[in-house]
């Protein structure tokens, strides 16, 4: 069975810092994305993706200078390091894996079930 598991969500203090991981199992993905939805909003917002692969990333201006994303090819887990964190960045975070790395929610062919990051003020 294919599947993508996120976790490491919770409750953190505005400036604090979470890491998010993503595991993938069943198949090896050319691109692995994280993407969030921010409660009230019907869009996924667009984070960050990785080739494990090669190890290329490609970012999203927002987050860039605050998220960073790694992987570990011989777990086939994507990880997210998210410091600085504010009450804006409240939201469900996704992780999902494709076939490229791309920034396009419809480019990705499994989704975890997501993991709730809330931040307080």
């Amino acid at each position: 069975q294919v599947q993508v598991q996120e976790s490491g969500g919770g409750l953190v203090q505005a400036g604090g810092s979470l890491r998010l991981s993503c595991a993938a199992s069943g198949r090896t993905f050319s691109g692995i994305g994280w993407f969030r939805q921010a409660p009230g909003k019907e869009e996924r917002e667009f984070l960050v993706a990785i080739s494990l692969a090669s190890g290329g990333t490609y970012y999203d201006d927002s987050v860039k200078d605050r998220f960073t994303i790694s992987g570990d090819r011989a777990k086939n887990t994507v990880y997210l390091q998210m410091n600085s964190l504010k009450p804006e960045d409240t939201a469900v975070y996704y992780c999902a894996g494709g076939p490229s790395v791309s920034g396009v929610s419809r480019t990705y062919t499994h989704w975890g079930q997501g993991t709730q990051v809330t931040v307080s003020s």
